[in-house]
């Protein structure tokens, strides 16, 4: 299934919009990932902990967003939105939204 942040996919037909899908993926962080963040966060850098953890959040949302696009019957998912929120306690939050839709054959 094609899943893109564009609203057309050039040489496809839209045939149909079957509607918005969506999906969250909540992420926990733990504390020796807070501890080692901290350090960075100290003397500089990129947290590498909490960037694997935020592509992990990313591809489950994706994935599940394409999979109730599948249910749907969708060939594709359009204008995707991915959007990430820090909630409470270190947990992290992915939403990913985007139109399915049907192509003409």
């Amino acid at each position: 299934m094609i899943v893109t942040t564009t609203n057309s996919l050039e040489g496809k037909k839209i045939e149909s919009y079957l509607g918005i899908v969506t999906a969250e993926a909540i992420m926990g962080a733990n504390v020796v990932r807070d501890f080692l963040a901290s350090v960075t966060d100290i003397i500089g850098g990129r947290s590498g902990t909490y960037e694997s953890k935020l592509a992990e959040g990313r591809r489950a949302a994706i994935a599940e967003m394409e999979g109730k696009a599948k249910q749907l019957g969708a060939d594709a998912v359009i204008a995707v939105d991915l959007d990430f929120e820090t909630l409470r306690d270190g947990m992290m939050m992915v939403v990913a939204t985007g139109t399915a839709v049907k192509f003409a054959k």
